[in-house]
């Protein structure tokens, strides 16, 4: 099986320690196959755009949890490639086009790894679930609630994630919740995004880079 994927650092180094990666032949996006790409991976579609738009017949897995579903190509399988969520036992798929999904389906029962198909729109499940917990947790800071690490506390000891609101913002990174949250709040008006966490990913912006 031949994979090439494009992909920053940090995705560099998931993808490549995925148990599946000993059933493939990885390819990055800056390297040339010797042989005919079985599938491709774009990881960085959200920040730069589609790469692999000349392929029209293998599937594309893209990191793509903003676009609308008709803005992808047929082919294009949307997963979830925020940091913590490829790493993740069983992947969730989105694509509405059932030869594409064959054919996806295919690739990765050869690499054996597992996955759910879910309704193909803006997030899938896992994500926007997590986008909307971070959303009411900001909007509960701004009100002066509770603070911070109390709410992340509270969050691990009720319901056993890995993670609390906070400590998920600042692992995906806000700049994409806020944008996954303003892609579902234009069919949705539940997921407008918390002031608060607007005030403060526009503080982050401010601040120089050092």
């Amino acid at each position: 099986m031949q994979i090439l994927v494009k992909a920053n650092p940090s995705q560099k180094a998931h993808f490549a320690a995925l148990p599946f990666a000993a059933n493939a032949t990885i390819f990055w996006h800056d390297q040339d196959p010797d042989k005919q790409v079985d599938a491709y991976f774009d990881l960085c579609y959200e920040e730069e755009g589609p790469c692999f738009s000349w392929v029209h017949h293998q599937p594309i897995f893209v990191n793509a949890l903003t676009a609308s579903s008709d803005s992808l190509p047929e082919n294009t399988i949307r997963i979830n490639g925020w940091d913590g969520f490829l790493e993740r036992k069983i992947w969730e798929l989105g694509n509405d086009h059932p030869n594409h999904r064959a054919k996806a389906q295919k690739v990765l029962e050869n690499l054996q790894q597992e996955f759910i198909w879910v309704p193909n729109e803006p997030g899938l499940v896992a994500a926007r679930v997590i986008a909307m917990i971070i959303n009411e947790a900001y909007f509960a800071f701004g009100d002066g609630v509770s603070s911070k690490v109390d709410m992340d506390t509270a969050m691990k000891l009720g319901t056993n994630y890995p993670f609390g609101p906070f400590e998920w913002a600042e692992k995906i990174g806000l700049p994409k919740i806020l944008s996954l949250l303003q892609a579902l709040e234009k069919n949705n008006a539940r997921y407008q995004p918390a002031p608060e966490m607007i005030r403060e990913l526009t503080e982050q912006l401010k601040k120089p880079i050092s």
